[in-house]
């Protein structure tokens, strides 16, 4: 292949070769990706139905569910497809897969940023939460996250597929991903993989700092808290945004900072299954378990589904 033009189509990574594995990878994805709707479904649908929590976390946590809903549904469907029809084949929606992932990767990490502002203003500075966080601001805000991912997933789409690819159009992944799209160029892309690699280092390094730094203060104003319950209170609120954080940034730095001789396959599709499939399908686990707010709004709601029945 000469160019990139010339390739109609690329290859995914097969899961297996034999008909019984394809297919219990297609029930194993499938069990994953009804949780993930399921969960992040029911968390869009509680707080945008429920006006006790009509508050900024809850709206920022609404975003989140709705970027979690749209990466996982990237990813996981058309590799649930290509395991259940027996074919590797991706068309010209690779483009459009790079693009989106890209898109909901940034946006996410650029939320979750937000997101710790929102604590931090909450926890160290109470009084002014609602002048420095109203409905404009937040929503603002929110639309920044959206407008972050989508520029930083234009330009990273557009400098892979400006490359002229001719190494062959088959992807050891089960998704459309750039490090493995780069692999077949055959041009030098040492400079271009150098400058997506700072790029992408530079917003994600400026998030986690921030994000540090929020939680630095919070946990310093709430070691000041004199009673023993409103420190667990206030530590209570930021856990689960905490977790979450961790789970995303940890599992994207091992999938995009790992040493090249570690790379293989295998590992490859293991990390990348870490950081695209479990965060979405984990988050709304990980906020309804401790937030006794989501609880009993998920209890209201689904008494109030079943009883209309």
């Amino acid at each position: 292949m000469s160019n990139s033009s010339s390739i109609t189509q690329f290859l995914l990574l097969a899961f297996a070769d034999t008909w019984e594995l394809q297919l219990l990878h297609f029930w194993l994805f499938l069990g994953i990706y009804l949780a993930a709707l399921l969960g992040n479904g029911l968390i869009i649908t509680t707080i945008a139905c429920d006006q006790h929590l009509h508050t900024p976390m809850y709206f920022f946590l609404l975003n989140l569910s709705m970027l979690d809903l749209g990466f996982i549904s990237t990813t996981v469907p058309k590799s649930m497809a290509n395991s259940l029809w027996d074919t590797r084949a991706i068309y010209q929606e690779c483009t459009a897969q790079v693009l989106m992932v890209v898109f909901f990767f940034g946006a996410e990490l650029s939320l979750l940023t937000i997101m710790s502002y929102d604590r931090y203003v909450a926890i160290c500075k109470p009084l002014h939460y609602g002048t420095l966080l109203g409905s404009r601001a937040c929503v603002h805000m929110a639309a920044a996250a959206w407008a972050t991912g989508f520029l930083n997933a234009l330009l990273h789409t557009a400098n892979t597929f400006s490359l002229p690819l001719c190494k062959g159009n088959a992807l050891d992944q089960f998704f459309c991903e750039i490090p493995h799209i780069l692999k077949l160029s055959c041009s030098d892309t040492y400079f271009r993989e150098t400058g997506l690699l700072v790029l992408s280092v530079s917003l994600g390094l400026g998030c986690f700092l921030f994000i540090i730094l929020s939680y630095v203060q919070i946990f310093r104003a709430v070691l000041r808290i004199p009673s023993e319950q409103g420190r667990h209170k206030a530590f209570s609120t930021c856990l689960p945004h905490l977790v979450v954080v961790s789970l995303f940034i940890s599992t994207s730095m091992f999938a995009y900072l790992k040493p090249p001789s570690t790379s293989s396959p295998s590992l490859d599709l293991v990390v990348s299954f870490l950081y695209s499939v479990l965060p979405p399908t984990v988050n709304p686990v990980i906020y309804s378990m401790r937030n006794q707010e989501m609880k009993v709004a998920l209890e209201k709601q689904i008494q109030s589904f079943f009883c209309q029945q």
